[in-house]
C-alpha cells in the first residue's frame, strides 16, 4: 500500500496496492501491522460501520467530543468526497480541511484521527461507504459542525444545496462547537 500525508499531516490517504486482471481484482483492504506503521501508532479498532446514501447526501461534519474516534475510511459502491475538519485547538491546522474522493473504483482509503470532524458528500447516483473506529458510538457525546460554514469554507464539489437529516441541518458554527484542547 502507498500512504501519503495530505496538507493536514495527520490525515493520510492510503492507496492499496490492487491485482487485477480478465477475472477482476484482488487487494488486500487492511493489514494491521502495515497500517500501525503508516499512522505512526498502534491503533486498534472496535467497530465497523456500512451507510448507504444517494446523490447529494451530505453526512457530517461529525465527531464525539468525548470518546473520540479515529475512522477508517472506504468506499465499496458509488464516489464520494470525503472531508476532514482538524478541531483540535492546540493544532496548528486548527479549524482547516482536507478532502479526497473516495470510490470503488479508485479503491482509496483516509484515515481520519481522533480530534478531527468528517463528512462527505455522495457524488455518484449512490454509495455504500464502510468506516472502521478505535472507539464505540456514543450519541451522548455525538456533535456535528455545520456543514457550510463560512470560517471553514468547504468546496464540497457539489452544485446546489445538499440533502442533510435534520440532526446535521442544526450543525454549529465552528466558532460555537465543542472542540478538543
Amino acid at each position: 500500500m502507498n500512504a501519503t500525508r495530505l496538507a493536514i499531516p495527520d490525515v493520510i490517504l492510503i492507496e492499496p496496492r490492487v491485482f487485477g486482471d480478465d477475472r477482476g481484482f484482488f487487494f488486500e483492504s487492511f493489514n494491521q501491522a502495515r497500517f500501525d506503521e503508516a499512522v505512526g501508532r498502534p491503533v486498534n479498532f472496535v467497530q465497523d460501520n456500512h451507510s448507504r446514501s444517494v446523490k447529494n447526501v451530505l453526512r457530517g461534519l461529525h465527531y464525539q467530543i468525548q470518546q473520540p474516534q479515529g475512522k477508517l475510511v472506504r468506499v465499496v459502491a458509488g464516489e464520494v468526497f470525503d472531508v476532514a475538519v482538524d478541531l483540535r485547538r492546540s493544532s496548528p491546522t486548527f479549524g482547516q480541511w482536507v478532502g479526497a474522493v473516495l470510490s470503488a473504483e479508485n479503491k482509496h482509503q483516509l484515515w481520519v484521527p481522533e480530534g478531527f470532524g468528517h463528512g462527505f458528500v455522495v457524488l455518484s447516483d449512490h454509495a455504500e461507504f464502510l468506516y472502521k473506529t478505535t472507539d464505540y458510538y456514543a450519541p451522548q457525546f455525538e456533535r456535528c459542525v455545520r456543514w457550510n460554514d463560512p470560517a471553514l469554507a468547504i468546496d464540497w464539489r457539489i452544485q446546489g444545496e445538499p440533502v442533510l437529516s435534520a440532526k446535521d441541518a442544526q450543525g454549529l458554527l465552528l466558532a460555537d462547537a465543542d472542540t478538543f484542547a
